[in-house]
């Protein structure tokens, strides 16, 4: 099953992608639709019907309650960094400001000039989760998406909190659907994960590299605060990004970024100069 959030005249509209056809089910956005707690009985809904390739997306979870991101989580990326593995997880927050659609425009402000890409397997809750089991946890997730958790990094290293670097309004797109997959099938066998610069492969994994897996964030983050349907967690980057190379690298005006997932999904954004 896929979910996106569509714009339409007037507004958004979540639908469901079916072969070549997108169905408006009556909701606002995706985050709308998970919001009902019988949001699946809603999969039924005979709206207007859209050409798949005439969609323009949007962010897929508008203003989700909360975002939850995790950084280290990659063994590889840990090793790459010069870290040892973490017993938790490294958790900050980002806020809806950040998010835009799969193939909207990454405005790259003047403030920075160390913006660096990182892909990541993005966590969609459809259940209200507080202090759950994994089993809770593996029940209460809606489905996964593609985000670029694009990152400022003169401003996240000026201090040891993170935020300010990892919030920049605009930077962060996320979609372009909700899929429904097998989690197991994401943790285990995993699902493989890449980022291209212009056409340059920049990052490359698969998903079972998660040192911290989805399940398990999704219970250890419930035991923190209450989790609502349609909140989102970034499960965190692998190797490949820019700051960590030699010479460092960072994205640039007119740069191309495509974000893909196996089986989920492709993130495609020009970088402009705001």
């Amino acid at each position: 099953m896929r979910l996106a959030t569509v714009r339409v005249p007037g507004g958004t509209k979540a639908v469901l992608i079916e072969g070549g056809e997108a169905v408006e089910l009556g909701y606002s956005d995706v985050g709308a639709l998970l919001a009902n707690p019988s949001w699946e009985s809603e999969l039924n809904s005979t709206g207007t019907v859209h050409a798949v390739d005439s969609l323009e997306y949007a962010t897929l979870i508008p203003l989700p309650s909360k975002i939850i991101c995790v950084g280290h989580n990659y063994r590889n990326h840990i090793k790459e960094m010069g870290r040892e593995l973490p017993s938790h997880p490294t958790l900050f927050a980002k806020f809806s400001e950040a998010l835009i659609g799969a193939n909207d425009v990454i405005y790259l402000s003047r403030e920075s000039q160390m913006y660096d890409w990182e892909a990541e397997l993005g966590v969609i809750v459809g259940k209200t989760l507080r202090s759950c089991t994994e089993e809770e946890a593996r029940d209460g997730i809606a489905g996964f998406t593609v985000i670029n958790d694009v990152t400022a990094r003169d401003w996240q290293n000026r201090t040891l909190q993170w935020l300010q670097g990892k919030t920049f309004e605009g930077s962060t797109p996320v979609g372009a659907h909700l899929v429904t997959l097998d989690v197991d099938t994401v943790i285990n066998e995993g699902l493989d994960l890449s980022c291209e610069v212009n056409g340059e492969q920049v990052q490359h994994a698969v998903t079972s590299d998660l040192l911290f897996d989805p399940v398990f964030l999704v219970s250890y983050i419930s035991k923190i605060l209450t989790l609502r349907p349609g909140d989102v967690i970034a499960t965190g980057t692998p190797g490949g990004v820019g700051h960590a190379r030699n010479p460092q690298r960072y994205l640039k005006d007119g740069d191309i970024l495509v974000t893909k997932i196996e089986g989920v999904g492709e993130l495609r954004n020009i970088c402009k100069s705001a």
